[in-house]
């Protein structure tokens, strides 16, 4: 799956995000509609978004990596540590946990942008300055 695009999104009142049909698009596998994701938060104060296949291909990476390096360590700990695994319902909305809209400092608008195998949430303010 290569993810794509930059989408200009509004959360609903519930913290909901929509996604994009182009987007819906390129999560089908096989005319089956993805069920979950998982949302952690990245390194720019943007939040990563994950369905499972490339979270388990990052994740079989990590394992082969030193468990006694200090950054390894701290990644898997800021990486894993607050992610959550979110339903996507049957409209292709995710609910984003407010503690990581906090983190991003996501309020209503929001910048959707797909990089290759996951996808990134920004504040439009930020991704703009980015």
């Amino acid at each position: 799956m290569l993810l794509t695009g930059t989408y200009e999104r509004t959360l609903d009142d519930k913290n909901r995000l929509v996604f994009p049909a182009r987007v819906r698009e390129q999560l089908t596998r096989d005319d089956q509609q993805l069920k979950m994701m998982s949302v952690s938060p990245g390194p720019d104060q943007c939040l990563w978004l994950f369905t499972p296949e490339p979270l388990d291909r990052l994740s079989a990476k990590l394992d082969q990596m030193s468990t006694t390096n200090v950054e390894v360590r701290a990644f898997r700990r800021l990486f894993f540590g607050p992610m959550e695994q979110v339903d996507v319902d049957k409209a292709g909305r995710i609910l984003i946990p407010q503690r990581l809209l906090d983190f991003a400092g996501l309020k209503r608008e929001v910048t959707l942008i797909g990089v290759q195998d996951y996808l990134e949430l920004w504040d439009p303010d930020r991704w703009r300055e980015y």
